[in-house]
This record gives C-alpha cells, structure tokens and sequence, in this order.
C-alpha cells in the first residue's frame, strides 16, 4: 500500500522538516515580497547584479552584504567573481571597484559607441517623465533621486541616467542628511532652454511640494 506523503505510516503526524521551517523564515523578509533564495553562487550573482545596476554611487561589501543578508566575505568572492565573468566574456558592461565600492561601467573599448548613442540622444524629445524629472531637479536643486521620486510618486532611476546621459544634469555631492547623491542642472539645460541663469527660470516652483519636508525612503 502506498503511503501518504502527508500521513506517517504509523498514523502520527510527520515530523517537522527543518528545512521547510527556514525557508518560510526568509520567505517573510522583503517588505511582503518573498525573499529569494541565495544560497547558490549564482543566484547571489544575481541578486548582486540587481542591488548594482541601480545604486547612485560605489557600493561598498558590507553595504551589500546587510542588503543581501549574506556574509562579506560571500558577497566579496561573488563580487570578484562577476567582475572576472563579465571580462572573460568581453562584456560591454564591467564591474569595477572604484574608491570604496563597487559600480557597473561601460567597456573603454565601446567608448566611441557610446558616445555617438548620447550625441545622437540629445537630438531626441525628452519623455514627460524626463520633462517632469527635470523641473523637479531645475526647481529643488540640489536635490536627491529619492526626493525626486518622492515628489513625482515614481521610481526616477531610469529617468534621472537619461538626464545625466543627455547633459541637463550633473552630480552635485552628497547630501548631509541623507548621504545620498544630490543632482543640479548643468550650463547646457540653461543654454537649451534659452537661459542665462536660474534665476531666469518661470515662477513655478510654488506649485511644486516642499521636497525638504519629504522623509527621504
């Protein structure tokens, strides 16, 4: 007779699977969201990938290694891992530590590509999630990607590398209360829209909330 896999054969209950107990533990991390499995190399990889393509600036080991709940010395072996696997492969993207952290950054030798991308970038319309960024940064300034996101109710990650990439923005240090990067308009935003100084700029920032009021997330 077969035997149920929910039923011991005796008719006690099965025991506890110790295994099943932890994963529902890291199950309930992530704000809600089920938290990945990491314990493989390549899922850490990933997820590392992940933390990386949007961080504002260098990302330290121990950083990530809180984020990620791992322990440093994982996430450094992993972190040199990827750095090794994206230039064995001749990656266009490579992971290199720079100061006290880790970024991603374009290949040198695709220098030329990426440069006629962005000449040819600036010939385009700007979204109006672009446009909207924008006159937040132009009327804040200076101002953090999260107080920016806070004001517009959306992630601004994506639209803010469009604007560094275009040349209307630029990174203007760090901010002292929250450590994250502060972004200010550059001479060429004031010399598309025909400006010779901010202070040229229409009277619209009364319609825009106090972003100094806003809790940084």
């Amino acid at each position: 007779m077969r035997v149920s896999s929910e039923t011991h054969p005796d008719g006690a209950e099965p025991p506890q699977d110790d295994t099943a107990t932890e994963q529902s533990v890291v199950t309930d991390r992530g704000g809600g969201r089920e938290w990945p499995d990491l314990a493989s190399d390549t899922a850490l990889d990933s997820a590392l990938e992940a933390v990386l393509l949007v961080v504002d600036s260098p990302a330290g080991e121990e950083l990530l290694a809180e984020v990620l709940d791992q322990p440093v010395a994982r996430v450094t072996t992993a972190l040199h891992r990827l750095a090794e696997g994206y230039t064995a492969a001749a990656s266009g993207i490579e992971l290199r530590r720079v100061g006290d952290g880790w970024r991603f950054y374009t290949r040198d030798v695709y220098a030329p590509v990426v440069e006629r991308y962005l000449l040819d970038g600036q010939r385009a319309k700007l979204t109006k999630a672009a446009l909207e960024t924008l006159a937040v940064i132009a009327y804040r300034q200076p101002v953090t990607r999260s107080k920016v996101a806070a004001v517009r109710g959306v992630n601004v990650d994506g639209v803010v590398r469009t604007l560094l990439a275009r040349g209307l923005i630029h990174e203007a240090g760090t901010d002292p209360e929250s450590g994250g990067t502060s972004y200010r308009t550059t001479e060429l935003f004031l010399e598309r829209l025909g400006l010779s100084s901010l202070r040229e700029l229409p009277p619209l920032a009364p319609l825009l909330p106090e972003v100094d009021a806003i809790d940084d997330v």
